[in-house]
């Protein structure tokens, strides 16, 4: 009797064991990059990288020659920088949002915190991080699903009866 709980025991030591070696494998492979600078780094890479296979897709798709392809090229740069320009113009009024949208739910806080008991507003807290974090992880999920977001073109005739 005593032999075969040892061994039950055993078993799960071992289990144990080969669980936090694959957890601690898995998280020493998702290391991401901590320096700001690298992050941004590679992520502008990704950019570029995703826009020369749309461009090379959108060349094979519609046949395009080398020609037609640069002045599309020229067109995405010139739309992009005026989307820059447009972005650092509203700069102020996005930070100025930002500010309201905080104090308001700084308000929204106070006031819940006033209505609910002690226990009730841990409770709504915790609801409300748990469900944070469920978006948080859906849009990541979005964004790696994004990359595959570009349908390949249908050059068939358009079908009148749908």
């Amino acid at each position: 009797m005593t032999i075969n709980l040892i061994f039950k025991n055993m078993k799960k030591l071992v289990l144990a064991i080969a669980f936090i070696g694959t957890g601690s494998f898995v998280m020493a492979q998702q290391t991401p990059p901590q320096d700001k600078g690298e992050r941004r780094a590679e992520m502008h890479q990704r950019f570029q990288e995703r826009e020369k296979e749309h461009l090379d897709k959108l060349q094979k798709d519609l046949n395009l020659n080398q020609s037609q392809v640069a002045q599309i090229k020229a067109l995405h740069d010139k739309r992009k920088a005026e989307m820059k320009a447009d972005f650092e113009k509203n700069k102020d009024q996005r930070q100025a949002k930002m500010q309201e949208m905080k104090a308001k739910r700084a308000q929204m806080d106070a006031d819940m915190k006033q209505i609910l008991t002690p226990q009730q507003y841990d409770k709504w807290q915790a609801d409300r991080k748990a469900k944070m974090e469920q978006r948080r992880m859906a849009m990541k999920e979005k964004g790696l699903k994004g990359e595959k977001r570009h349908k390949p073109m249908d050059m068939a005739a358009p079908d009148k009866n749908k």
